[in-house]
């Protein structure tokens, strides 16, 4: 269940409210949203009497939860969570693009890419620096080198960094040099990272593992928030079909859906959804159309000399392009780009 306290509600009936739910048997997880607080109760007891909690100083109400997923319900927090970006905002009206190169490079591409996504209205550069790679033989990426590029090209553009962590013995470095760690689709159910990264203050990006549920998507997003960490966006990157005509399949309902059901930000990566660059346009929009709080899209100023997947990367001038193209979409649905 979930206990709403009053918007006034005091530190001590907060701390009140925790030590009561602890006595009855539960577990008490605080969230402390922009407005309100909440304490969510997590157990199987359901013989509790919690009338009685209405009547105790600060409680607003008290919200049964049925669905698995406890925290990232939309019960659990009516808004929407924002999630900060340096300057920028993920969850709210402003649609919030990052995009960048698959994989960092080096410096001159990542640096060119920067400053053509900056100029174009991108409010975050995305670029890996640990690849994870179907085969052993594959570029593994810069690794702790990528990170310090992506770094020192962030504070210099102004641009928020976003790039995947592999394993929890990475969590420390790479929360070093990133301002979002992404959890890529092949770790979606990787716990032991996701509770890592319930104990990290920054914000984490998890994308749908190719062949996960929603609901199993919700339930990852859960691990890191019950570590004590609410700034998670879900990124809807395509699944895995009997579909063979792009890379993925990506299912747009998909956002929709969660929007009804959490909380959280989500955006959309239609360029792992789709693994074609010509058909990134359409789903951005499309994404931007249903609702999609963001995207992410990968920028190369050379695809065709890309070391990871240039096939399904846009020019510096193509994203320019889509970015103009997108503005009317999201008016069109009363947001802005």
């Amino acid at each position: 269940m979930i206990i709403v306290m009053k918007p006034a509600a005091t530190e001590e009936s907060i701390q009140h409210m925790l030590d009561n739910v602890e006595d009855a048997g539960l577990e008490a997880i605080l969230l402390r949203g922009e407005k309100r607080k909440v304490i969510a109760a997590i157990g199987d007891k359901r013989d509790i009497a919690t009338d009685r909690w209405l009547a105790a100083p600060g409680v607003e109400r008290i919200i049964p939860i049925l669905s698995p997923y406890k925290l990232a319900s939309r019960e659990a927090s009516p808004g929407a969570t924002p999630v900060r970006l340096n300057g920028g905002v993920v969850g709210q009206q402003k649609v919030q693009v990052i995009a960048g190169p698959c994989a960092v490079e080096d410096f001159d591409t990542t640096l060119d890419t920067a400053e053509a996504v900056k100029a174009a209205g991108a409010v975050a550069l995305r670029g890996g620096a640990y690849k994870p790679r179907t085969s052993p033989h594959s570029f593994q990426g810069l690794q702790e080198e990528g990170l310090k590029i992506l770094h020192e090209i962030g504070k210099h553009s102004g641009l928020a960094v976003v790039t995947e962590v592999l394993g929890t013995e990475q969590v420390e470095v790479v929360a070093r040099y990133a301002d979002v760690l992404q959890v890529g689709a092949r770790n979606m159910q990787n716990f032991l990272l996701l509770k890592a990264l319930g104990k990290v203050g920054k914000p984490v990006l998890l994308k749908r593992g190719i062949s996960a549920s929603v609901d199993e998507l919700l339930l990852a997003a859960e691990y890191v928030i019950k570590g004590g960490n609410s700034q998670v966006i879900l990124c809807c990157r395509g699944i895995r079909t009997f579909e063979t005509h792009t890379r993925f399949t990506l299912s747009l309902s998909t956002v929709a859906y969660l929007k009804e059901v959490t909380h959280l930000p989500v955006i959309v990566d239609p360029s792992h959804g789709t693994g074609s660059r010509s058909l990134v346009p359409a789903m951005a929009k499309a994404a931007v159309a249903c609702g999609a709080d963001g995207l992410l899209v990968e920028v190369h100023p050379h695809p065709e000399r890309a070391l990871v997947d240039g096939q399904q990367s846009l020019t510096c001038g193509g994203f320019a392009k889509l970015m103009e193209e997108l503005r009317p979409v999201a008016e069109a649905v009363g947001r802005t780009l």
